[in-house]
């Protein structure tokens, strides 16, 4: 297990070397990038079967007293700022090891994104064949999943917000890969500026917790909070400040206006953010800091209620989408919502669980849409009532994209019903009755949109850019082919099996180990809807049997909102435009104005025109100087005679 850390080592090293020596590199250096990840997942398997033959024994671990998880933490010194000792009064000197923590949500978080980024760094060979700047994709892909790696690992705040700049960085370099181009440029600016406002708060939030804490070790923030050694103020403070950075991060509503946008990077970067990396950084945040938000009850309802709202309002957007990227894009938003929900209802294992069955999925699906693009040779939006009727082109693509659409859409008896199912169970245990039917109303939709992109694309009639579809190359096949199998088959590990160590909630919890929970009334009605909703997509879609014209003119007034988005951007740029630039512009003119000319320059500049006025009178001519006295002594004898009078 001590040599986990060099799980991000391999990637990092990957990134300048691919930089200064691409050129002399095999395929630009591509194979580096693969052969690093690569060496990171083996490594990660090593350390997986290291955890699972540990115990306390084990000097480095032992049983966490807040989660009951047993938790391995390997460090070394890595700066001291201060001078201890030196006075009695001396007390603030900040010592900082550098470490990894290693636990159960270190290895299932592990294991996704290396699995993850090796198939999309494979599929890349083959999709971005030809690219100009291949090299630099594959070096800045290293550099992203080196990030991504080290923020898992982290066993301190600061260490943690390093990674988790470099995670924002390295996703504003690849969404903007071709930044040639207007699009991906602004969608890259996008991105990088609407997280940063929620990073602002992670910062603030962690800084809180140090000043309180007196460190920046999880460990000690978390039984801090647990102990009460937080005030109640200060505990949900620090909570809703680092929700505030998992909201950016993770595209929560108000924060979710850049992900569709970011689909304007190259289609394997999009999976990879949006399956493994950058979006569920948000979700991994709270999840690790779970014990902070425990703490707070107020804090978790408004996890939740986050939650739902963005789940609910992504699944409307994506219903009436076009573009099969965006689709795919409103489906992100949506089931990270799901699994913030699931995190405000106490549902952390469903979350997580869920967070596993849709990175698989999520991958597969964009992998799929890559596959589209490349078939049909469109290099930009797909518009998917142009390009139906792909399933004679491209049959392989059709049945994994299906199997993707199936699974997330929560059909029995794929790994994204199983973890829907915990999340609906978490759900109505825990909160109000309005929670459960919304989220149960998200989760029919969730089927519906995938069902929808799915009979359009691949079984409706053939649309006008699919005339010369073809298959994929069989090396994106064969990654796409890897995803389906565990799209299909990841959800059953949450069954007890034997040597399974109780499933997946009897490793992976918070508070104490849970076998997987099944509710035979919850599942039955998500089953049935989510059967519902491809049968009628089918008869919709593929079979045209069923018209919803009629239901369109009725609904048009709602329906051309979501379409719109919900205006939310269109808000943001009003605000932009008449409150930010106005607001500037008033400040712009008071500190030119007030500050730099009247308080600043104001008293240099009377000084200076006294001056001028005051030399006037130094001529340095006898008769100027002679007129003067002769003019005050007329003056005087004036002034004399009118008070003698």
């Amino acid at each position: 297990m001590p040599l986990a850390f060099l799980i991000p080592v391999f990637s990092f090293a990957a990134c300048p070397l691919i930089i200064l020596f691409q050129r002399w590199l095999p395929l630009r250096g591509a194979p580096l990038a693969i052969l690093a990840i690569a060496g990171g997942f083996a490594v990660w398997v090593w350390t997986l079967f290291g955890f699972l033959g540990a115990s306390e024994s084990n000097p480095a671990c032992a049983v966490n007293g807040i989660t009951h998880a047993l938790t391995c933490h390997f460090s070394t010194d890595w700066f001291e700022a201060g001078l201890p000792g030196v006075a009695a009064t001396v007390d603030q000197a900040i010592h900082l090891d550098w470490g990894i923590l290693i636990d159960p949500l270190t290895i299932v978080l592990l294991g996704l994104i290396t699995f993850v980024a090796l198939g999309v760094q494979l599929y890349s060979l083959a999709y971005m064949k030809g690219d100009p700047r291949f090299g630099w994709y594959f070096a800045w892909q290293a550099l992203f999943v080196a990030a991504m790696l080290t923020l898992a690992l982290a066993d301190n705040f600061l260490l943690l917000y390093i990674a988790w700049e470099l995670v924002g960085l390295c996703s504003y370099l690849l969404i903007g890969f071709w930044f040639e181009q207007p699009g991906p440029r602004e969608a890259a600016k996008k991105a990088f500026v609407v997280t940063r406002i929620g990073d602002v708060g992670l910062l603030v939030g962690i800084l809180l917790l140090w000043v309180n804490v007196g460190s920046f070790s999880m460990t000690e923030a978390f039984a801090a909070a647990q102990s009460g050694a937080l005030s109640s103020g200060v505990t949900t403070a620090a909570a809703l400040l680092l929700l505030l950075g998992a909201m950016g991060k993770s595209a929560q509503f108000p924060f979710h206006v850049w992900l569709p946008d970011a689909m304007e990077g190259p289609t394997p970067v999009s999976a990879l953010i949006h399956a493994a990396t950058m979006v569920i950084a948000g979700v991994y945040l709270v999840a690790r800091a779970y014990p902070i938000f425990a703490a707070s009850p107020e804090a978790l309802l408004i996890v939740a209620s986050i939650g739902l709202i963005t789940a609910l309002g992504a699944a409307t957007v994506a219903l009436v989408s076009t573009d099969l990227k965006r689709i795919l894009a409103y489906s992100t938003i949506s089931h990270l919502g799901l699994m913030m929900l699931s995190l405000g209802a106490l549902g952390w294992t469903a979350a997580v669980f869920h967070l596993m069955a849709h990175g698989f999925a999520k991958a597969l699906l964009f992998l799929g849409a890559g596959s589209v693009m490349h078939g049909v040779g469109a290099h930009g939006d797909v518009d998917i009532r142009r390009v139906g009727g792909l399933r004679r082109a491209m049959p392989i693509t059709a049945v994994v994209f299906s199997i993707g659409a199936l699974s997330l859409g929560g059909i029995p008896i794929l790994s994204g019903f199983w973890s829907k199912d915990e999340i609906l169970l978490a759900v109505s245990g825990n909160l109000p009755v309005v929670f459960i039917v919304l989220t149960i109303l998200t989760a029919a939709l969730s089927a519906l949109y995938m069902a929808r992109a799915m009979f359009v694309v691949f079984f409706g009639p053939e649309g006008e850019d699919s005339a010369h579809a073809h298959e994929s190359p069989a090396l994106m096949l064969v990654v796409m082919g890897a995803l389906a199998v565990l799209a299909v088959g990841f959800g059953w590990i949450a069954f007890d099996w034997p040597g399974s160590f109780g499933g997946f909630g009897g490793f992976v919890f918070y508070d104490h180990a849970e076998g997987f929970h099944f509710n035979i009334v919850l599942a039955g009605i998500s089953g049935v809807l989510a059967i519902a909703a491809f049968v009628g997509a089918w008869l919709v879609y593929a079979r045209r049997s069923i018209s919803v014209a009629s239901w369109r003119a009725r609904l048009a007034p709602l329906l051309k909102v979501v379409e719109n988005k919900y205006y939310v951007d269109e808000f943001y740029q009003w605000a932009i435009d008449r409150v930010i630039l106005t607001t500037s512009a008033a400040v712009a003119w008071f500190d030119r104005a007030m500050v730099n000319d009247v308080a600043v320059n104001g008293p240099a500049d009377v000084v200076r025109r006294a001056g001028f006025a005051l030399r006037l009178h130094v001529t340095g001519h006898v008769y100027s100087y002679a007129l003067a006295v002769a003019l005050g002594v007329i003056a005087l004898a004036v002034f004399w005679w009118l008070r003698s009078a």
